[in-house]
């Protein structure tokens, strides 16, 4: 276990300030990953574990200081008691992930928690609930096991569904989304979720994803689905634009491309660089924070960290307030005249600097 040295980070453009990033090597178990606790002033710091076949421990290393950053800029929007952490394993989640690398890593968050801070993980890309169940019985650290919290992916849909809803009544002065054309990029876990709850209300909506087994299963669930390929997804004329896959959805060449309304996913970190936002807001384009759409995932896991045990009401209840939040951050784009990234980000300094 080695913790990485600020001189080290400061080459990196993500690095904030971290008050941990530690990298753990494991060779014999196949094992190289790093966890980053970004902030903790708000308490035990948490968010999910990503198995990726990262390219470089460079790019493993920027990915979890821009993940662990977001999750406390989530913690702190979605009014928890928690600060923000991340965790990244290099390694392919189809041909590499073992028992022998899931036990060397469960063994490594307990010894964060035993030598240097409160942090706490459980489910994102590359983990399935059958990895968390398996980690929780390596590690007491692990939220989102079954019989507790269990897949968060359901809540972060639910979220993404409130923070639309909230959007359209600010922007439309519309109570529902029927009849909205709606693109959803990326439909695993959250995505496939979401899109069920748009349809169900009526909905307009086109999906497009890598996997043509993932968008197979939807598209006989829902006859009625637009299926598109990919690349163009993006570029449809439509109302709301969903990206729900991976981030760094919006950058300087395709953002010209866009012809939506608006941007409400639940993909992590959508912006590449915060001034995308800026060019959004000018573009008249109204971007909802990826880390308030997609909260309803935080919210479900770490409450079963509450004293007497999980209880979906009350995540439902907390779940509800996304819609108050996303019309309040709207309100004040609109009044302030800035973009809404910078709004949010506002609002959550002023509780955890």
């Amino acid at each position: 276990m080695k913790i990485l040295n600020e001189l080290f980070l400061a080459n990196f453009p993500d690095y904030d300030g971290h008050k941990y990033v530690i990298e753990e090597q494991d060779k014999k178990n196949g094992l190289h990953a790093f966890v980053a606790i970004h902030n903790n002033r708000l308490g035990s710091a948490t968010g999910g574990t990503r198995i990726f076949p990262y390219l470089s421990r460079e790019d493993a290393i920027t990915d979890v200081l821009r993940l662990s950053r977001a999750m406390t800029y989530k913690s702190a929007i979605a009014g928890l008691k928690h600060g923000g952490g991340k965790g990244v394993i290099i390694a392919d989640p189809v041909k590499q992930k073992t028992s022998e690398l899931l036990k060397a890593y469960g063994e490594f968050i307990n010894r964060i928690n035993e030598s240097l801070c409160e942090y706490t993980t459980g489910e994102d890309v590359g983990i399935s609930q059958s990895d968390i169940e398996f980690l929780s019985k390596v590690s007491p650290y692990i939220v989102g096991t079954k019989g507790k919290a269990g897949n968060p992916s359901p809540f972060a849909a639910l979220s993404t569904y409130y923070a639309m809803k909230a959007a359209v009544r600010f922007l439309y002065n519309k109570s529902d989304l029927k009849g909205f054309k709606i693109s959803v990029k990326g439909v695993g876990k959250v995505g496939s979720a979401l899109v069920d709850l748009l349809v169900d209300e009526g909905a307009l909506v086109f999906v497009a994803d890598l996997s043509l087994e993932a968008v197979g299963r939807l598209k006989k669930k829902h006859r009625m689905l637009n299926i598109i390929e990919p690349t163009r997804i993006h570029k449809l004329d439509v109302d709301i634009y969903s990206p729900c896959a991976l981030g760094k959805e919006f950058n300087n060449e395709n953002i010209a491309q866009l012809k939506c309304k608006m941007v409400c996913g639940a993909a992590n970190n959508q912006l590449e660089d915060s001034h995308i936002g800026e060019i959004l807001f000018q573009k008249g384009i109204y971007y909802i924070p990826d880390y308030l759409a997609n909260c309803g995932g935080l919210i479900n896991v770490v409450d079963q960290l509450e004293k007497g045990g999980y209880k979906k009401s009350r995540v439902v209840k907390m779940i509800a307030r996304v819609k108050s939040k996303t019309s309040k951050i709207l309100s004040k784009s609109k009044e302030q005249q800035k973009p809404t990234n910078i709004v949010a980000d506002e609002i959550c300094e002023l509780l955890f600097k």
